[in-house]
């Protein structure tokens, strides 16, 4: 790297830290691939990938003060948000998983054979399932009770993959808050 290199990067730095948006703008083109390629390589999901690059910059933007060009350059201190965001990406993930086999445990065919109806935590369900919106209400049916995959709840809805997951994943959330303060303890 160049001295005009240096002095060209430490006042796109300072711009940015400084609340420039063309600097933001100018940052996101030269690291935006950079983030999106170690994103999907991690988490193998374009879709994600792209939340995890947006995700990286907003936290860069809203957190840009507290970078110090002592510390790390900041191609590295991008990269370490990225990660970040990756973990949280992975966490999200193991989540929605947990939170999915517990749906599909509450209303397991098996269940219904090898032990009486819980009415309770039916009930308990389906009226978390009434206070989603319309969209998300409709996509956690088609996803847990028609048994659709993402994809074909995407098509048949004809509503981007990204969104489609998106109500999943904020569904099961917000559901499985809510049920954890009205769940008693045995």
């Amino acid at each position: 790297m160049s001295r005009d290199d240096d002095v060209d990067e430490t006042a796109l730095n300072e711009r940015f830290v400084n609340g420039d948006e063309a600097a933001l703008a100018e940052l996101y083109r030269r690291w935006s691939p950079v983030v999106y390629t170690l994103a999907l390589r991690s988490l193998g999901d374009r879709t994600d990938a792209e939340d995890v690059t947006q995700r990286t910059f907003v936290s860069a933007w809203t957190s840009r003060t507290g970078y110090d060009s002592t510390r790390a350059r900041i191609s590295t201190w991008l990269i370490t948000i990225a990660r970040r965001r990756i973990a949280d990406m992975h966490e999200s993930r193991a989540r929605i998983r947990r939170l999915h086999e517990e749906m599909v445990r509450l209303t397991s065919p098996d269940d219904l054979v090898t032990a009486p109806i819980d009415l309770s935590q039916t009930i308990l369900v389906a009226n978390e399932m009434r206070q989603l919106q319309p969209d998300a209400r409709l996509v956690m049916r088609m996803a847990f009770f028609d048994d659709l995959t993402h994809e074909e709840i995407a098509r048949r809805l004809d509503m981007p993959l990204g969104t489609v997951k998106s109500h999943i994943r904020r569904s099961l959330t917000r559901m499985r808050d809510r049920l954890e303060v009205t769940r008693v303890a045995p």
